[in-house]
């Protein structure tokens, strides 16, 4: 059991990462990610959602939707809950963490549509994961998400003082570094394999 849940955690970080590997959650990446402690802030909002709404998505799913025959109904559900989780979160931001909510702007309202979001639990129950598995693969997820936030300020921080030709100026080179990052995460393919023998 606990094999496994050390598998769906390292492959939802590293492997199957939602931004660099599933390109889900691309508006904020690049929006967010020009300064480290903006990228961890949402990076860290992001984990909290996508916990948050696994917790409470799973059970709905289980219990409510799949009992009175209304799977159809799962994506609209879910997205309520997640638009919910989000106001939630912006409220307590707002109230005990001033600055981070106005250096996140636009952008945290925007984690209601985070596709990486609403992806993970829809993924966790197309993945058939019961309720820890689905906790395990949502932390993951988020910790994965954050690890491409922080890694992509970095790397943008880098940008800062390049001298690219003119027409790479701006956004042309920020899409330029966010492929190279995304493929240099491809080299993560094997490795869960290679560690775990499986």
């Amino acid at each position: 059991m606990m094999k496994s849940l050390i598998i769906i955690l390292m492959t939802s970080v590293l492997v199957n990462n939602y931004v660099l590997s599933r390109f889900l959650g691309i508006c904020p990446f690049l929006g967010v990610s020009k300064k480290l402690n903006q990228a961890a802030g949402m990076g860290a909002a992001v984990i909290f959602v996508m916990m948050l709404a696994t917790a409470v998505t799973w059970p709905i799913h289980n219990y409510i939707l799949v009992s009175g025959g209304l799977e159809y109904m799962r994506t609209i559900v879910f997205i309520l809950v997640i638009a919910s989780l989000v106001q939630l979160v912006e409220i307590i931001l707002k109230k005990y963490m001033p600055a981070l909510h106005a250096s996140l702007g636009i952008y945290l309202p925007l984690i209601t549509t985070n596709c990486a979001v609403l992806g993970v639990t829809l993924n966790n129950i197309n993945d058939s994961y019961n309720f820890i598995e689905s906790m395990v693969n949502s932390l993951g997820c988020g910790l994965g998400f954050l690890l491409a936030m922080v890694l992509f300020a970095g790397v943008r921080s880098r940008l800062e003082s390049a001298n690219p030709p003119e027409a790479f100026k701006g956004l042309p080179i920020t899409l330029v570094a966010a492929s190279i990052v995304a493929l240099s995460f491809t080299g993560f393919s094997g490795l869960v394999e290679g560690l775990f023998g499986g």
